[in-house]
């Protein structure tokens, strides 16, 4: 739609403001999670966080920022069980009312990698996908029954870009997972389909892709490795994910969709 010189530009505020709306976050008490889910709730909007755990899922959603007072909400999701993610958005909605925004976040490790790996293993690690799917078309069919936006961020990875370097891993722990690079190659490429079929619904469909970013549980010797393998010569920060995720889903990306946000101090550069 073309602007007209009746309408009236807003703010940079306004566009980056999710006061009044409702953010679904899955796996919102990891590393990542956690920090995404202050980001979306410090932006204004009311928070439904889920964990496997319901007590991990209510204590987290106690310590967000309310906006108005308004209380956040925790609940139980495992997006591997595609067969009950139903009742759990249900619950959902019973909770909050509606869902605008879908931060698909969870992950269900497999640490084996090319060497060891078994055809079940692999394909254990793929049904990320399928409860990342299942999710943002239950939130999908919902906005359209509302006959509203709504906005899904997949998480990707660098490594759904780019091979990891065999000399970062070797001599202290296995190297990332080749089911792990397949899931998020996978997930990038599904943002793209589902925002081209869905874009007409007025669902936005994105892909956020950290680069680096271990936890304190990283193995000895890791982290410096890995510094030397980007221009930035650090690891991120889970704070550094905050503004990426509030863009995408907010207007501030409003004519954005099918897009895979990489934030790798640098890796996928060179």
């Amino acid at each position: 739609m073309r602007e007209t010189a009746t309408d009236r530009e807003p703010t940079v505020q306004e566009l980056f403001d999710l006061s009044g709306k409702v953010a679904l976050i899955t796996g919102g008490t990891g590393h990542l999670g956690s920090a995404m889910a202050r980001a979306l709730a410090e932006a204004g909007a009311t928070v439904v966080l889920t964990s496997r755990s319901t007590d991990k899922a209510v204590a987290a959603a106690a310590t967000l920022p309310r906006s108005k007072g308004i209380p956040h909400v925790g609940i139980a999701l495992d997006h591997m069980k595609t067969d009950q993610l139903g009742d759990a958005f249900a619950r959902a909605l019973d909770h909050a009312g509606r869902i605008d925004v879908l931060i698909d976040n969870g992950h269900e490790a497999e640490p084996a990698d090319w060497s060891t790996i078994t055809p079940e293993q692999f394909t254990g690690q793929l049904a990320n996908a399928s409860g990342y799917f299942t999710l943002a078309r239950l939130v999908r069919d919902h906005a359209v029954s509302r006959q509203a936006p709504a906005s899904v961020v997949f998480l990707g990875s660098m490594y759904g870009l780019v091979a990891s370097y065999p000399d970062a891993y070797e001599g202290i722990c296995p190297a990332s997972s080749v089911a792990y690079h397949a899931l998020k190659g996978g997930i990038v490429q599904m943002t793209r389909h589902l925002a081209a079929y869905w874009a007409a619904d007025r669902v936005r469909v994105n892909c956020l892709s950290p680069g680096p970013f271990p936890s304190e549980h990283a193995p000895d010797g890791l982290v410096e490795r890995l510094c030397t393998k980007l221009p930035m010569k650090r690891m991120g920060q889970p704070y550094e994910l905050k503004g990426a995720v509030v863009f995408l889903a907010s207007d501030a990306s409003g004519f954005m969709t099918g897009q895979n946000l990489v934030i790798d101090g640098g890796w996928t550069a060179w």
